[in-house]
């Protein structure tokens, strides 16, 4: 969203609810999307379907969201446009994902989203919340700072957080230029990370095989949270056609 003057407003992040199970949840965390004026809502395979009257009645008067949003079959699918992805959760993981707070994961969500970029936030399932394949895919972890002696949060309560955090932020500092490269989608960062996953897999790269999983999990976790505009990431999947071809055989390097 350009202003007259070429500047790019923040726009607000889209809200990923990954595999909600009850509608009732869905609809609160729709009312607490609409309290701050965040509006883009995505379902990522609702238990229940969509849609859902449960939900409609939930979101006590929110219905411009309920009725805007958008269901996917996979997490993929729901951030493929989307260039900055915060995905929220209480526990530690197991892997070497940034984690910020708050103030400050939302404080560098809206320095993206001002420069014309989609941004997203990924709330996870009722019960378990995100999966580690499902945080490899964000750029960062938000962790709030709850009493560790009673931690859990419910999902319109963590949307509310989210939401406020990211009113109060868009609103305190100054729109930016458009910039000369945009940033590189989640779809082109997921794209250049299975590329080199095809050129690893025959070279011998992912061994012993029980560890494959892992060790391609660890290579997403390097790449989403690099920083990536557009521009390099055509660079580098270039670099990577290029490997693939036998000696010999045409130049298809990128500029």
């Amino acid at each position: 969203m350009t202003d007259l003057s070429g500047e790019v407003a923040a726009v607000p992040p889209a809200i990923v609810l990954v595999a909600p199970q009850l509608g009732e949840n869905i609809g609160t965390a729709a009312r607490a999307m609409a309290n701050f004026g965040v509006t883009d809502l995505r379902l990522v395979a609702p238990r229940d379907g969509w849609p859902n009257e449960k939900a409609r009645s939930a979101s006590s008067g929110a219905i411009h969201v309920i009725e805007n949003a958008r269901v996917f079959g996979t997490l993929d699918e729901a951030i493929a446009d989307l260039s900055f992805v915060i995905a929220t959760t209480r526990r530690p993981r197991d892997m070497t994902k940034r984690v910020e707070g708050p103030a400050e994961g939302l404080a560098e969500l809206a320095a993206t989203a001002r420069t014309g970029a989609g941004t997203g936030i990924l709330f996870g399932r009722e019960r378990w919340g995100l999966e580690n394949d499902e945080i490899a895919r964000a750029n960062i972890i938000v962790s709030f700072p709850v009493d560790p002696t009673f931690a859990s949060l419910n999902i319109a309560q963590s949307v509310l957080l989210m939401s406020y955090e990211w009113r109060r932020v868009a609103h305190a500092a100054p729109t930016m230029p458009e910039p000369k490269n945009p940033p590189a989608t989640r779809e082109d960062v997921t794209a250049l990370w299975e590329h080199l996953n095809r050129v690893l897999t025959p070279a011998g790269y992912f061994r012993p095989p029980d560890m494959a999983e892992k060790m391609a999990r660890n290579l997403l976790l390097i790449l989403s949270d690099a920083g990536w505009d557009r521009q390099q990431v055509r660079t580098l999947r270039g670099v990577l056609g290029h490997l693939e071809r036998p000696r010999g055989e045409g130049d298809d390097r990128e500029g």
